[in-house]
Parts: structure tokens; sequence; C-alpha cells
């Protein structure tokens, strides 16, 4: 039962994981499917906890800059 859920687990994130690095390319939201696949691998591989930290790491810092942007425009109007 333990191999089946890994096995589960590796095939979902995978194809996810693929689609979101397809998505990079091709029109897609990659930015939402990458760190879903790693949040589903994560459940079994420490890679994927590790990408999944500097993903999660990466998209606050765009958030903080996204909202600084926001607000040096709305200071200009």
């Amino acid at each position: 039962m333990q191999k089946l859920k890994k096995l589960s687990i590796t095939i979902i994130g995978g194809l996810l994981l693929l689609l979101g690095l397809i998505m990079i390319v091709l029109p897609g939201p990659a930015i939402l499917i990458i760190p879903l696949a790693l949040t589903i691998l994560a459940l079994e591989y420490q890679w994927a906890k590790h990408y999944l930290k500097i993903s999660q790491r990466m998209l606050s810092q765009a958030g903080r800059k996204m909202d600084a942007f926001i607000r040096k425009l709305k200071r200009k109007h």
C-alpha cells in the first residue's frame, strides 16, 4: 500500500511538474502549477521540499516587489 501511495504521488506530481515546465514556454499558469507539483512531490521527496522552499521564497520576494511597485505608481498619481 505504501509503494502504491509513493508511486501515485510520483506520477501525479511528476506529470504536473512536466506540465508546469511546458507552460513556461507555452501559455499557461506555470507560476501556479510548478509550486503545486512540488508540494505534491514534497510529500515523498526531500529534494522537492528543498525546491518548494526556494519557489516560496522567490514568489514572496516577487510579491513584495510588486507591492512596492504599485505603491510607487499610486504616489505618482
